[in-house]
């Protein structure tokens, strides 16, 4: 039995927690690697929805979940989330989370600055100003407060000094007053009981699991595409969300990641600013957001849409190592008469097959579309093969051949059960 890591493959919100909570049911583990709450994750099942940010979306299946050492943790969220989730009838006890005792924290003082920097900017980014960046700012820069620090005073003490001398320049430069260093030990001391119930060395539990046999799923959160060292940087997030991160952010070895399952949409749509060749702003585009509900489950902002690139997916599939996709939303094209497809882009007059590292090429970019009938019968809640119309059968085929990576799950709605499998990952 493989073990699988999920990433999206697109600029996120492929749909990576439906086929997440699926595949939950074929694991042991459900692990986390990177990023903080400004991911979001929403799972159905029967009639409850449950939104999570922090939490594995393995917690719903009360599968061992871990939040690994690559995570940046808000540890008041974290709190809140477990306690919402309670609300709906999942508990969660330190047997079922493990949260890794050298992740680092977000501060309130993280998420001053991220939101500070973004009012005052005039060429915005369009974090969600969760503090997510600056904490993994603060990680680099060898300052951050980790999970462990909440058990031992003196050190806390001594690295809220240490964060403070970096942090009050900054905050004053940006018109904010300086942080209160008492006030801010006073929260941590009152919330550490709470956290460090979870604590523990996650990469040595993982290391159990793994020698044991069980089967893991690595949990991505974000996108491919918006990778801080591949994605349409400055346009990205703060961690590294390829699928070669599972390894570094969960503490083991990179033989571990397994199956490596790519999510990706059957058009695109990404949230936030950023280059977005095949981005739509006529009745189509309107189509894909008002059909497909594209809005962010975290913030709410509505999704920007566009045409399936598939230059773009080709990109991740080579930069994660990608086995197979997962494609999503193919009832969303349902009613389209005419579909396009993105194979290539023209730069200055020549053809390229890929996105290029700077902006000013990147803005320059004309897609280069591939026409394809549409069809006008439902795919929705289509569970086997044969019950889909003949022209998306081939509009999925054509989209293998262009990303060079086969179709291995297909998602027909946000229910889990409508879901096509034609080869699973586990079995690999």
């Amino acid at each position: 039995m493989a073990n699988v890591t999920v990433i999206g493959a697109q600029w996120g919100d492929e749909g990576k927690g439906k086929l997440v909570d699926w595949l939950s049911n074929r694991a042991d583990v459900v692990v986390r690697f990177q990023g903080g709450h400004n991911a979001g994750h929403t799972l159905v099942v029967g009639d409850q929805t449950y939104k999570l940010s922090l939490l594995p979306s393995g917690v719903v299946q009360g599968k061992l979940s871990v939040i690994g050492n690559g995570v940046a943790v808000d540890p008041w969220h974290l709190l809140s989330e477990i306690e919402k989730i309670a609300g709906q009838g999942i508990v969660i006890t330190p047997d079922l989370l493990v949260l890794a005792d050298n992740a680092c924290l977000i501060l309130p003082l993280h998420r001053d600055l991220d939101q500070a920097r973004e009012a005052a900017a005039t060429k915005k980014i369009g974090t969600t100003g969760r503090g997510i960046g600056p904490a993994y700012e603060d990680k680099v820069g060898r300052r951050a407060i980790r999970v462990a620090d909440l058990e031992d005073r003196e050190a806390l003490v001594a690295k809220i000094d240490r964060l403070l001398a970096h942090h009050t320049p900054l905050r004053a430069g940006l018109g904010l007053p300086p942080a209160d260093g008492d006030a801010l030990l006073a929260e941590l001391e009152a919330i550490a009981p709470k956290i460090l119930a979870y604590a523990k060395p996650a990469w040595l539990t993982l290391d159990e699991v793994a020698k044991s046999g069980r089967r893991i799923l690595f949990e991505g959160a974000q996108g491919a595409l918006l990778d801080v060292d591949h994605g349409t940087y400055p346009y990205v997030t703060s961690s590294n969300t390829v699928a070669g991160q599972a390894a570094a952010g969960s503490g083991l070895g990179p033989r571990s990641a397994g199956f490596v399952l790519g999510i990706v949409k059957a058009y695109t749509t990404r949230v936030g600013e950023g280059p977005f060749p095949t981005e739509l702003f006529d009745e189509v585009g309107q189509h894909l957001g008002t059909v497909g509900r594209e809005f962010g489950t975290v913030t709410g902002r509505a999704r920007r849409c566009g045409w399936f690139d598939a230059a773009l997916v080709r990109q991740s599939v080579a930069l994660s190592g990608i086995a197979g996709v997962a494609l999503t939303k193919l009832d969303v094209l349902d009613g389209l008469q005419t579909l396009k497809i993105c194979t290539g882009y023209r730069l200055d007059g020549r053809d390229i097959g890929y996105l290029p590292a700077g902006l000013k090429a990147q803005a320059a970019l004309e897609p280069v579309y591939e026409e394809m009938d549409g069809w006008s019968e439902s795919t929705q809640g289509a569970r086997t093969w044969k019950d889909l119309p003949a022209a998306a059968v081939k509009y999925v085929r054509r989209v293998e051949e262009l990303i060079g990576a086969p179709v291995v799950l297909l998602s027909t709605s946000p229910e889990r059960d409508d879901t096509i499998l034609m080869r699973d990952p586990f079995q690999d």
